[in-house]
C-alpha cells in the first residue's frame, strides 16, 4: 500500500493499539525507507511512555508502555555477522511476553525468532510516499 508519513504514522499507531505480547514483527527495507519511524508510531500506539529512538549503536532500546508491558526495540542493521545476534537475548524477550519490534531481521539469520508479522518498506513514485507491503 501507498502511504504518505501522515497515513504510516496513523498505520503504525492503529498496529500498536492492536498488540498484545508476545509478539515478534519485523521491519526491513533500504535505510531512509520509514521503518524507525513506524517503530516510532508503534510505541506509540502501545503507550510507551519515551519516544522510540534508533538503536542503531546499542542495538536494542527497551520501553514500558503506559500499562507495563515491556517492548523492545532491536536495530540488527549493524550486525557483521547473524552469529553477533545470538546474544541479544530474543528468547528472553518473547518469554517475558514483550512485544519484540525488529529492524533488518533478515541480518540476525537463525537467531530471529519467528516472526508474527513482517513489513517491507520501500521508497514510493514520490519522495514523501512509502509503500508498505506485509510479508507473508
Amino acid at each position: 500500500m501507498r502511504l504518505s508519513a501522515d497515513e504510516l504514522q496513523r498505520f503504525g499507531e492503529a498496529l500498536g493499539r492492536d498488540l498484545a505480547g508476545p509478539v515478534v514483527i519485523g521491519l526491513s527495507g533500504e535505510l531512509g525507507t520509514g521503518k524507525t519511524t513506524l517503530v516510532q508510531a508503534i510505541c506509540e500506539g502501545l503507550g510507551a511512555r519515551v519516544l522510540a529512538t534508533s538503536p542503531t549503536y546499542a542495538l536494542v532500546h527497551h520501553y514500558e508502555t503506559s500499562d507495563g508491558r515491556p517492548v523492545y526495540h532491536v536495530d540488527c542493521y549493524r550486525l557483521k555477522s547473524p552469529d553477533e545476534a545470538r546474544d541479544l537475548a530474543f528468547e528472553d524477550m518473547v518469554r517475558d511476553g514483550a512485544i519484540v519490534l525488529i529492524e533488518w531481521p533478515e541480518r540476525a539469520g537463525p537467531w530471529t525468532p519467528p516472526l508474527d508479522r513482517h513489513f517491507r518498506l520501500s521508497y514510493g513514485e514520490l519522495p514523501d510516499i512509502r509503500e508498505l507491503e506485509e510479508v507473508r
